[in-house]
């Protein structure tokens, strides 16, 4: 498989800069796997394609505000400072991008906030973009989170170009995120609601939910040709037992399940076993899915439209059908769907 293979003609008002006014309320397609039978509903309509003791498989991962504004050292020259993970507390130690990268070298210092609120040392270089940080704070460890957050930004996809707004802080992250780590939101979660969900837990339907740390490398653009030769970044994954057990027990009984997102998809698929079923794991994940592939957990997934050459649409095709998911992405741009982050959504089944 090839990376021309995903090319498709996205004009650029189709990319959403904004969030439907209700989370489910956006639009959603249905793809049907086994007909190639394309519907066009609205997102909360997809409560109807599911059945008592069916499985939705979510990710609970949170968003923190990675994105920090500051200043050089002597120069004063602006620095964006990307926040990627955190490498050690007690030392305050910090993976990170910054940007431009070609001034910033080791030993410089970096400000941020008014009057300096939090300083930064660059101590290592470890790639072109990379760098590792130690800020420079007295005060406890809490104090220190809570001074970084607050100079931080809801971290946006440069794709939405358009400054962070207040409602961002809410709407870049799902209803159920409750562990702190991405850098990223898992988008296919955003479109649930909490009256949605309320509607799909009277109609027995059961959640399992699962940890995917979301960094930059889902986004990060796949510059060869033979798929084969990508390398994704490693992200963080956790399946708790009882996750894995709500899996394993609907697969047992063949119900259907559904991964809300190429995380979520991407996590299940990395810690599976010969008879199909979940194990518990805490780790990492560097698993690249792209067709043809063999699917051994999930029937069904939710995912938004996504940019071309991306390996999140290469996912998608890999699940739905190469030349089903290019059609119906077709459809999409000619029936004017939202594409992207705060776009809408599509079901496959």
């Amino acid at each position: 498989m090839k990376l021309s293979k995903f090319k498709y003609k996205l004009p650029e008002e189709l990319i959403a800069l904004h969030p439907a006014p209700n989370r489910d309320e956006s639009r959603l397609m249905v793809v049907h796997k086994d007909t190639g039978k394309i519907e066009h509903k609205i997102f909360k309509d997809i409560i109807d394609y599911f059945n008592e003791k069916d499985v939705l498989i979510f990710n609970n991962t949170k968003v923190f505000p990675a994105r920090l504004y500051g200043n050089k050292e002597k120069t004063g020259a602006e620095i964006e400072v990307f926040l990627l993970r955190e490498l050690n507390k007690e030392q305050r130690l910090w993976d990170v991008l910054v940007d431009p990268a070609r001034k910033i070298r080791i030993g410089n210092k970096l400000y941020f906030g008014e009057n300096d609120t939090l300083v930064a040392e660059v101590i290592d270089n470890t790639t072109s973009r990379g760098r590792t940080l130690r800020f420079l704070f007295d005060g406890s460890y809490e104090e220190f989170k809570k001074t970084l957050y607050s100079l931080g930004e809801t971290p946006l996809p440069k794709f939405i170009n358009r400054k962070v707004e207040p409602e961002d802080r809410e709407r870049y992250q799902t209803i159920f995120a409750r562990h702190e780590g991405a850098v990223a939101a898992p988008t296919a979660g955003m479109h649930f609601s909490r009256e949605l969900l309320k509607r799909f837990e009277i109609k027995g339907i059961d959640f399992s939910y699962i940890t995917l740390h979301v960094g930059l490398g889902s986004f990060r653009s796949v510059d060869v040709e033979d798929l084969t030769k990508h390398k994704m970044d490693s992200e963080q994954i956790i399946i708790p037992e009882e996750s894995a057990r709500i899996i394993n027990r609907a697969k047992d009984q063949r119900r259907r399940i559904c991964a809300v997102g190429t995380t979520v998809m991407r996590t299940i698929e990395s810690s599976v076993s010969t008879n199909g079923h979940v194990n518990p794991f805490e780790g990492w994940t560097n698993k690249f899915i792209f067709p043809p592939y063999e699917f051994s957990v999930a029937d069904a997934m939710v995912s938004n439209f996504h940019l071309p050459y991306s390996t999140l649409l290469m996912m998608v095709a890999a699940f739905g059908g190469y030349d089903l998911i290019m059609k119906a992405y077709k459809t999409a741009v000619k029936e004017k769907y939202r594409f992207g982050t705060y776009g809408d959504a599509m079901l496959i089944i």
